[in-house]
């Protein structure tokens, strides 16, 4: 696991290239902390810097072809790098090391593009060809390794993080201000803007060429369902049990020791489980004092039933809170996810022990996790009464106080396209433009899921909502906070559920076999019972809670909110009076703002940490 950083000259004789990539690379020093080097000829300046899993002594990066005229710069891990390795050397190919790095190279050289569909692994790469004079670059299927680009007045820049364009004179700094009623809305842009203007995103399943100051993007992969009607429930659960025995056989590759993160839900103790079979593997929790947000007394029980060690950490509010701007610093985005803090000691403390952890991301979205999949079956009956009654019913109901079912009424006028993002918005589309001190024109958020939504079409309710949040929560949000959390510790995180192989079954899974009334991940459940106590097969999803719900109630981060509400920097941005209501209400327990609150509170942070301080 590692970082890059690139771009391209431009004719200014006077700029120093070497030490430019050198600076950018600093600014990602926490990506690889082992190892960095450096390319710079007249058209491009590559850097590279490593933290070393494979091949320790011999991976050094870029790394070049035999000839010199292919240089390559890689984030992330291919788990089937050995046969390709063996075919490559078969066909003629040298290889100067053991790395995964340098079969990416050769088999660009042999297969061009077509290199994308035969790797089995999470990755971003850029490898500039001197004699065509171009760059092609690509990132993995599920978007697990992060690539960013900065396109502006013929300059073009790239890198694992945004972070590190700070250190390029060609790159200006400005706010993307018209993303953030689209921020506000989801909790990231659902678009491959940035909140950096001019700074993008490389979508999962993509790459580019840049050649001759022209830029292109293409995608190279979509997941497609096509679902299986034929097989039992019995034959799914053994078909996932085999896949993910591969899985995380593969994921386990390593030269140096692989740990495991562990809650008390299925995902993360069936990959222990795995990874138990075959060593001694090291696992790591986190949970709070108060007792009810922590899945600690789980977590360690079942360490105990599997006989490996656990080590364990509670965070308190102080520390939580203390947290915040330093987070919000390494996502390069603000994101707000609560769980995102927890995430970040959960790293800090694994990265004591070992450099390599394995996670449990990724089941819910491909075999059917969260509770909300279960929405279509409760509206299945009701959607059949004709639309006009619908329409009626949800327009009274918004027109009555609170009741039990008002929400259920209200949103069942809609098709699952227009009710479903994710499960919530932050803030609804109505109620931006109350809480921002100028108008910023907007629309409504289902236009960017719309797109996503018309890739489904033909698919059952659950399917889509699967499919969307893929293509959308997964990569946006998931992801983003499991690979920036633990590259802040230099830690590098592998999830073997996010696994092509491990896709290709899920794709064609009936949804009857995902989710039904009583449960979610039905077939997954089923295989990991195979392996696991039932108590943890069944064990009831929860997610990464945390108290800041109770936390914001409390004088002590109450204050320390409202301060930063009341502030200057928040003046520029926020209608002040309706923030400080969101706060005060919560308080007073007259409202569950805690989301909302989060959402402004974190945007404001990463604001001054990247805007005022820098």
């Amino acid at each position: 696991m590692c970082g890059f950083v690139g771009y391209v000259n431009t004719a200014d004789e006077t700029q120093d290239n070497e030490q430019i990539i050198r600076a950018m690379a600093d600014r990602i020093v926490h990506r690889g902390p082992d190892q960095d080097d450096y390319y710079v000829d007249g058209d491009v300046s590559l850097g590279f810097r490593r933290l070393s899993i494979i091949d320790l002594d011999g991976g050094s990066q870029p790394i070049r072809n035999e000839d010199g005229t292919k240089v390559l710069v890689f984030n992330g891990e291919i788990y089937n790098f050995q046969p390709l390795r063996e075919e490559l050397l078969a066909l003629g190919h040298t290889f100067k090391t053991r790395t995964d790095s340098e079969v990416l190279l050769h088999g660009y050289e042999q297969w061009g593009k077509d290199l994308l569909g035969r790797l089995r692994g999470m990755f971003a790469f850029v490898i500039w060809d001197k004699r065509e004079k171009k760059l092609f670059g690509a990132r993995d299927i599920f978007g697990i390794k992060p690539f960013f680009y900065y396109l502006h007045e013929g300059n073009f820049l790239f890198g694992s993080e945004i972070k590190s364009f700070l250190s390029n004179p060609l790159f200006k700094k400005e706010l993307n201000i018209e993303r953030l009623p689209d921020y506000l809305c989801f909790e990231y842009i659902p678009t491959t803007e940035t909140m950096f203007r001019h700074v993008y995103k490389m979508e999962p399943g993509a790459y580019f060429t840049w050649q001759n100051g022209e830029f292109s993007t293409e995608r190279y992969f979509t997941p497609t369902y096509a679902i299986d009607d034929q097989p039992t429930l019995a034959d799914w659960e053994t078909r996932i049990d085999a896949t993910f025995r591969d899985s995380t056989e593969a994921h386990g590759i390593s030269d140096v020791e692989v740990g495991c993160f562990l809650s008390s839900g299925v995902d993360s103790s069936y990959v222990v489980h795995e990874m138990a079979k075959r060593n001694d593997v090291k696992t790591f929790s986190v949970g709070y004092a108060e007792e009810k947000y922590s899945e600690l007394s789980a977590a360690v029980e079942f360490a105990e039933t599997e006989g490996v060690r656990n080590y364990t950490k509670k965070i308190t509010a102080q520390e939580y809170f203390d947290a915040v701007p330093t987070v919000q610093y390494y996502m390069d985005e603000p994101l707000p996810n609560p769980s995102a803090i927890a995430l970040y000691f959960l790293a800090g403390l694994a990265s004591e022990q070992v450099k390599v952890v394995l996670s449990g991301e990724g089941a819910d979205e491909l075999f059917g996790g969260y509770h909300y999949y279960r929405e279509p079956l409760d509206f299945e009956n009701y959607m059949k009464l004709p639309l006009s009654l619908r329409k009626a019913l949800s327009a009274l109901a918004e027109k009555l106080p609170n009741f039990h079912g008002k929400r259920f009424l209200m949103r069942g006028s809609h098709p699952i396209e227009e009710r479903f993002i994710r499960n919530n918005y932050v803030f609804r589309h109505g109620e931006v433009r109350d809480i921002l001190a100028k108008d910023i024109p907007s629309c409504d958020p289902a236009v960017y899921t719309k797109p996503v939504f018309d890739e489904a079409q033909g698919l059952d309710d659950i399917t889509k909502m699967q499919y969307a949040d893929i293509r959308t929560w997964l990569v946006q949000d998931i992801l983003v906070k499991a690979d920036r959390m633990s590259m802040a510790h230099s830690l590098e995180l592998r999830v073997p559920f996010l696994d092509r192989e491990m896709l290709a079954v899920a794709l064609q899974i009936p949804s009857k076999y995902r989710v039904n009334k009583e449960t979610t991940k039905l077939a997954l459940r089923g295989a990991a019972a195979k392996q696991l106590p039932e108590k943890t097969a069944k064990m009831r999803k929860t997610g990464f809670l945390t108290p800041l719900n109770d936390w914001l109630r409390r004088d002590e981060y109450y204050e320390r909110v409202k301060n930063t509400f009341a502030s200057d920097t928040a003046a520029e941005f926020f209608n002040q009076k309706a923030i400080l209501k969101l706060l005060e209400d919560h308080k007073a327990g007259t409202a569950h703002n805690m989301k909302k609150i989060w959402s402004v509170y974190c945007f404001l942070l990463w604001y001054e940490k990247y805007f005022i301080e820098n």
